[in-house]
């Protein structure tokens, strides 16, 4: 085996509008709240329908798009990797966060604001663009 690669791949519904920060070297940072399903049966047989949240994290200029086009509810794959860390909350007590960093992102269906935004621009593009 030639290498071994930390990737992950999610495709979910964004949980809560984006939160985009910037950083102090002037980089954007955005952090999402991701949902998967997963539907199995169990045991008994009985369907299940089971909700995972994922905290992405976003670094640069993929952060342009995201504020654009993605909200809460907004459909989303996600490419990146599995990072853990530590930190120190205020009570003195170590912690350990996972989340994904995401290098892509695609934008699977569009937020009603969006696609009424993006038929707006088509439109007007269309009667710009007329040559009679």
């Amino acid at each position: 085996m030639s290498t071994l690669r930390n990737k992950v791949q999610l495709i979910g519904h964004i949980g809560a509008d984006p939160i985009i920060r910037t950083s102090t070297n002037g980089t954007k940072v955005s952090s999402i709240r991701l949902a998967t399903k997963d539907l199995f049966k169990n045991k008994n047989g009985d369907w299940v329908d089971e909700t995972q949240w994922h905290t992405l994290v976003v670094w640069g200029n993929i952060n342009n798009m995201i504020e654009k086009q993605c909200q809460k509810g907004t459909q989303i794959l996600a490419e990146g990797k599995i990072v853990y860390r530590e930190y120190e909350d205020n009570n003195g007590d170590k912690r350990q966060v996972t989340e994904i960093k995401v290098g892509n992102i695609v934008v699977m269906n569009k937020s009603r604001s969006a696609q009424a935004s993006n038929t707006i621009m088509v439109e007007e593009i269309l009667e710009e663009d007329l040559p009679f």
